[in-house]
C-alpha cells in the first residue's frame, strides 16, 4: 500500500487562493511562478504581481461592462487548452448522469473532485431534458463547488425564467442562478440555430 501523496507547495498555494477567494491571484498564479522558475521575476515581484492581478479583477467588477456577441471571445475553451488548463465537456443529461452513478457507487465526493478541478467546465443542453430532484440536487452541489474556484460555461435554449421548471424547485434554481450570475457574462442569442 503506497502513502498518500501529499500537495505539493503550488498545489497547496492553490488550494490557500481559492479558500481566501482571491480568483484574480488564483488565474495568474501558473504563469507568475514560471517566471520565478525561469529568473524572471523576484520572490517580491511575484507577490506584486499575484496582488496586482487580484486588485486588477477587483476593479473590473467595479465597471459595468457591455458586452455585444461580436465582443465574445469564442476562442476562450481553445484557449483554456492550448495554456495546458483542463477542460470538462458535456451534456447536462450525461453530467448527472456520472454523478448520480457515482452518488450509488459511494463515490460521489470523488467525482464532485474531478469536476470541480478543471479551469473550465461547460455545460451544454441545459433546458432539453427535465431533471429529476436528485439531479438537480446533484447539479447544485457541483456549482456551489466551483463557485469562486473555476470558469464555468453553461449554454441553455430555456430563460433563467424557466429553470424553476427544469430543476422542479423554484428555491434550489434561484440559488443556482444566484451563483452563475455573481461573476458573468451572459451572451444571448437570437435567432435560428
Amino acid at each position: 500500500m503506497t502513502p498518500a501523496k501529499r500537495p505539493g507547495r503550488r498545489d497547496r498555494i492553490r488550494a490557500q487562493l481559492a479558500d481566501l477567494k482571491l480568483p484574480g491571484a488564483l488565474e495568474a498564479l501558473d504563469p507568475i511562478l514560471s517566471g520565478v522558475d525561469g529568473g524572471r521575476f523576484t520572490a517580491a515581484e511575484a507577490i506584486e504581481k499575484l496582488l496586482a492581478a487580484q486588485i486588477g479583477l477587483r476593479n473590473n467588477r467595479r465597471l459595468p461592462a457591455v458586452k455585444t456577441l461580436a465582443d465574445f471571445d469564442f476562442s476562450l475553451a481553445v484557449a483554456t487548452a492550448e495554456r495546458g488548463r483542463r477542460i470538462y465537456y458535456g451534456a447536462l443529461a450525461d453530467l448527472i448522469t456520472s454523478l448520480e452513478e457515482a452518488q450509488a457507487a459511494g463515490r460521489l465526493q470523488q467525482r464532485l473532485k474531478v469536476l470541480t478541478h478543471p479551469a473550465l467546465l461547460i455545460v451544454d443542453e441545459i433546458g432539453y431534458v427535465p431533471l429529476s430532484r436528485t439531479g438537480a440536487t446533484l447539479f447544485f452541489q457541483l456549482v456551489n463547488r466551483r463557485y469562486e474556484t473555476g470558469s464555468t460555461i453553461l449554454t441553455s435554449n430555456q430563460s433563467f425564467e424557466e429553470w424553476g421548471r427544469i430543476f422542479g424547485d423554484e428555491v434550489m434554481a434561484t440559488a443556482l442562478i444566484d451563483r452563475l450570475l455573481h461573476h458573468c457574462h451572459i451572451v444571448n442569442i437570437r435567432g435560428n440555430s
